[in-house]
């Protein structure tokens, strides 16, 4: 806790006192949780496969599945809270939820103010394509058809690294893209992996297997600062869901893809 002016011993151990007691409850997120048998999540309801509305209006998705997985293995109810991008971080720092799972990316500023698990999910930009089509590596793009969304992470990326020899064809939108590669109009895609899910989704004659990563971005799992025992835990539940193929069941669910195994 931070006071603008501190007058008199008196003054100075008693803003000591409350700091620490503010920090003390603040770090016992997973004694409560044990307690009230409450697991608070937050979630998106906006970005499937990860989080959407089903049709019987309850949220599903990886997050969600996610999020049950950890609510059991703690011996807890789970407790959904819907948020947006803006306001998950918020919802975290305020004490809303106890954790975010939101397809949450890490970078140095989110680092600043709250902590990550291990990561739980694969979320990346690659090259996609049917088994008929061989690219492994960047330089077996010479010569080939490659959909890409204008200006999209994948397009800005690949262009840094092809030659000249890749004929790059920019489509306005990802429905654009999508409809190029299952027409036939390009031979490969540059996409995220969320797109190529829902590619797969529709269970097409073309599939857009992996080829190789453009760029690699793993979801984690947010926790509040210095929340330790919560930390350690969450990160046991993942390893052995991990190791006991619960996560890669979840990951075939939503993603129709295996998980990765350097995640």
């Amino acid at each position: 806790m931070r006071f603008a002016t501190i007058l008199g011993a008196v003054g100075f151990a008693t803003a000591v006192l409350t700091g620490g007691l503010s920090t003390a409850a603040h770090a016992d997120a997973l004694e409560r949780i044990t307690k009230e048998k409450v697991l608070r999540v937050a979630v998106p309801q906006d970005f499937p496969p990860f989080g959407s509305v089903g049709t019987d209006m309850k949220p599903v998705g990886y997050d969600i599945d996610t999020a049950t997985l950890l609510a059991k293995e703690m011996g807890a109810k789970v407790e959904l809270v819907p948020v947006t991008s803006a306001n998950r971080v918020p919802y975290l720092t305020t004490g809303k939820v106890d954790l975010i799972i939101s397809s949450l990316g890490k970078n140095a500023e989110r680092e600043k103010v709250i902590d990550f698990s291990a990561a739980y999910a694969p979320f990346y930009n690659g090259v996609f394509g049917p088994d008929s089509v061989k690219a492994e590596t960047v330089a077996d793009l010479d010569g080939k058809t490659v959909g890409v969304t204008r200006g999209s992470v994948e397009d800005i990326e690949l262009s840094k690294v092809i030659s000249d020899k890749v004929n790059v064809r920019r489509y306005e939108d990802n429905n654009g893209t999508i409809s190029a590669f299952l027409s036939g109009q390009v031979e490969l895609v540059a996409t995220g992996n969320v797109v190529a899910a829902a590619i797969l989704e529709r269970k097409p004659p073309r599939l857009p297997n992996l080829k190789f990563l453009v760029k690699n971005s793993p979801c984690f799992i947010g926790l509040g600062k210095d929340e330790g025992p919560l930390l350690e835990k969450v990160n046991a539940i993942l390893a052995k869901a991990k190791t006991d193929g619960s996560l890669a069941a979840i990951a075939e669910k939503w993603l129709h893809a295996p998980l990765p195994k350097d995640l």
